[in-house]
């Protein structure tokens, strides 16, 4: 079954214009036809069954049908995660959408080699993830901050599980077990990893949890992925 991602609103009866790029996909990659059944989604009004309407030459119109899911709310995850290569960074960010992060901040260190990123097509990679996965939301892509602005501006309320192989730190599950549920934000660093001036600020920081990854060093892609499943096993949705 196709499932879209929509910005429109939800609801029994609704018409739905689809844009040029998704009409196209419908119309002239997947072949769908007038009746044809899909999956709509929009992050706020749960997952709607649907039918294509109508194949114009310049726009597929949907009709919603009925709800078949709920929204609900996922875990509050954050992936930060300092630029790398950018095919490294798009894989990070499909991951971090499969694995259920709701958003995906993005951050310039002392050994990072670029200070800037496509966001719309981080966003894009996100959005197809979603659809993919099952999910009912679409995580954000926040453009690149310098790390001493992100944790000038960070909420304390929000715990920072920092992956710091360059340290004493726990192994993650030991570091996590007996944590608060709550807010929280999974922090990789570079392909040179942090800086001693960066670890040693991020280690001073009272809501940061350093934690190990093994005993292996890993890319930073495959960190990310790692610690958030972890976080996930021990704290998050794949506990129930």
């Amino acid at each position: 079954m196709i499932r879209l991602h929509v910005t429109e609103p939800l609801a029994a009866g609704a018409r739905l214009p689809l844009g040029a790029e998704q009409s196209h996909y419908l119309a002239s990659v997947m072949r769908r036809q007038p009746g044809d059944a899909l999956l709509l989604f929009n992050g706020r009004d749960g997952e709607w069954a649907s039918i294509v309407l109508e194949v114009r030459k310049k726009a597929v119109v949907l009709e919603v049908k009925e709800r078949v899911r709920e929204q609900h709310v996922a875990p509050d995850l954050e992936l930060v995660v300092a630029l790398v290569k950018r095919a490294r960074l798009e894989t990070v960010v499909e991951k971090a959408a499969e694995l259920g992060a709701r958003r995906v901040r993005l951050a310039i260190t002392e050994r990072t080699n670029s200070d800037h990123a496509k966001t719309a097509r981080l966003q894009a990679i996100a959005v197809e993830a979603a659809e993919q996965t099952g999910r009912l939301d679409v995580p954000e892509i926040v453009e690149p901050v310098k790390l001493p602005r992100l944790i000038q501006d960070w909420d304390a309320s929000r715990r920072l599980l920092f992956c710091d192989e360059a340290g004493d730190a726990a192994p993650a599950l030991q570091a996590l077990a007996g944590q608060p549920q709550g807010p929280w934000a999974v922090l990789i660093g570079p392909e040179g990893g942090f800086s001693p001036v960066e670890r040693e600020v991020l280690r001073a920081l009272p809501y940061a949890v350093p934690a190990s990854l093994g005993p292996r060093i890993l890319r930073a892609d495959t960190a990310a992925i790692a610690a958030l499943a972890l976080w996930q096993a021990a704290l998050g949705d794949w506990r129930t």
